[in-house]
């Protein structure tokens, strides 16, 4: 049941109607059945992975918490400091112990179904290199829909039950609901305990305010998915499924369009589930924040996919940052570098190496995810170290930073940036991206292919879509650019009179049914992110 199907909105239609007439006391109830029924029909029985992970979850936080609460307890009747610093350091390690186990379980489904066949090819091929008859079989497992989504919730949860954030649930079915809310299942975003969880148990009224937000984030998102990024998709697809048949500016327009057709998608697939989720009266994490606006690859990642950069922040940069490898790493490049401004980063390299690294291995099983990760990992280093450079060459040059044609100029390098991005990911190997790399430096016959308009047309696309196209980007180009200044578009939108809104909603409909990429003659277009 993908969630740009008639059958997906009529779920959600008759979710909503059972939630509305339910009580107030069991409403959540009704959501966690939805959730289940959801995720069954798309992962049958794969799900048994996901309850696995939410009762390994609900049983090692509940643990957790009862040391922590025993500790207190304790606590208070003794008097001697040595003796409370004892059993604090005892309580700690007991929960640490837990949690591990914890992390472990849920690590090893997600290792196991998803990266098992990697490491033992791997395995067996450093095996055979070295003459030795070890072999481990490989077995490709098909996956459970969002296991990369929500075994980042579940570890998020004991975490930060272990860290005092939060306290464990003693209802199994409202941690259940937390790990399997149908609309994030798909493709995120990642939520976390204390944000999300009391929105989900909290009985929400069904008002025409949220119905009336949620259906026009939804047919915004899906403007941008079936208008946009399924429309675009067909020419990147061409190019990237016989890129040894394009060159030169085919090849270049071809990653371009890729770059838009993700982030279109993504960003379209998230605007589709905040708005499903705003129908009942739960507001999801904003996962994009205009990330073409950015003027470096930092900012970049800020504003791209924020809840899993965040996530990698809370749950990877700071434990690594302040663990005793990293305290000894920043000890020695202070006495080798003194205290200078690469004393400081040193350490800070080392921690955003797992960040970078656990950011490509995320995205998938397989070498040119790694290099996708290290690669904005080096770029990110790089202009951090070199840093101080630029900044003198700007001063010599009396480059005016402030000017709107320099922040046009780091956006556009930007982009640039995360197009070489874009084609590591898109392409189906290393080999592949850095085939269509040297290719786009082929410039024969680039001149004759642009003047007759062939660059244009590939994958079934016909001027007609060209011209959909130009329109339906200028205009999220336009409301971007509005977002970006402060403007509130819908608060803009509700002070319209009620015929200009009704124009435009019933306007940004008929264009997803007459101009949207589905029915016969089309593939339907699956989310990208919604494979992780």
């Amino acid at each position: 049941m993908q969630i740009n199907s008639i059958e997906f909105i009529l779920f959600v239609m008759a979710v909503l109607v059972l939630y509305w007439v339910f009580p107030k006391k069991y409403k959540y109830i009704i959501l966690l059945i939805s959730s289940y029924i959801f995720y069954i029909s798309n992962s049958k029985k794969l799900t048994i992975f996901l309850v696995l992970s939410t009762i390994s979850i609900y049983f090692i936080a509940l643990k957790v918490q009862s040391i922590s609460d025993k500790l207190k307890l304790n606590l208070k009747e003794i008097n001697d400091k040595d003796k409370k610093k004892e059993l604090k350091k005892s309580a700690k390690l007991s929960q640490k112990k837990f949690l591990i186990i914890g992390i472990a379980i849920n690590i090893g489904i997600l290792w196991f179904l998803k990266y098992s066949y990697l490491f033992s090819n791997l395995f067996n091929s450093i095996s055979l290199f070295k003459n030795h008859n070890i072999s481990f079989p490989s077995f490709k497992f098909l996956l459970p829909l969002g296991i990369s989504y929500y075994t980042l919730q579940a570890i998020s949860y004991i975490v930060d039950v272990y860290r005092g954030t939060v306290k464990a649930d003693k209802n199994f079915a409202k941690v259940a609901l937390f790990l399997s809310f149908f609309p994030q299942m798909v493709e995120g975003p990642i939520g976390r305990y204390d944000k999300l969880a009391y929105q989900l148990y909290e009985p929400h009224k069904i008002t025409e305010k949220n119905l009336k937000y949620g259906l026009e984030l939804m047919l915004w998102g899906y403007f941008k998915k079936m208008v946009i990024a399924d429309r675009i998709a067909m020419y990147a697809n061409e190019v990237f499924n016989n890129y040894t048949q394009y060159n030169g500016i085919v090849i270049l327009i071809g990653i371009v369009c890729y770059t838009i057709q993700i982030y279109a998608e993504f960003s379209g697939g998230i605007d589709i589930v905040r708005g499903v989720a705003t129908l009942f009266g739960i507001t999801l994490e904003e996962n994009f924040r205009r990330p073409f606006y950015a003027k470096s690859i930092d900012e970049f990642w800020r504003r791209w996919n924020i809840t899993l950069g965040s996530w990698l922040r809370d749950y990877i940069f700071y434990p690594v940052s302040l663990s005793k490898v990293t305290t000894k790493i920043s000890l020695f490049s202070e006495k080798v570098f003194k205290k200078t401004y690469i004393a400081k980063l040193i350490p800070v390299a080392f921690s955003l190496l797992f960040v970078w690294l656990g950011n490509g291995i995320w995205h998938g099983a397989g070498l040119k995810y790694v290099i996708y990760g290290i690669y904005y990992y080096v770029i990110m280093m790089l202009g951090k170290f070199l840093d101080p450079l630029f900044k003198k060459i700007i001063n010599i040059l009396k480059i005016n930073t402030k000017a709107w044609s320099y922040s046009l100029f780091q956006m556009f390098r930007t982009f640039v940036i995360v197009c070489g991005g874009m084609l590591i990911f898109r392409a189906d190997s290393l080999h592949t991206a850095k085939s269509m790399f040297r290719s786009i430096f082929n410039i024969k016959n680039n001149l004759e292919i642009i003047f007759n308009g062939k660059a244009f047309l590939l994958g079934g696309l016909t001027s007609k879509d060209i011209v959909v196209l130009v329109i339906s980007i200028s205009i999220f180009v336009l409301t971007s650019i509005l977002r970006e200044h402060k403007v509130s578009i819908r608060d803009k939108f509700e002070e319209q009179n009620l015929v200009f809104r009704w124009i435009v909603l019933y306007g940004l409909m008929f264009s997803i049914i007459i101009f949207g990429i589905y029915g016969k003659g089309y593939d339907v277009q699956n989310f990208i992110y919604g494979q992780f």
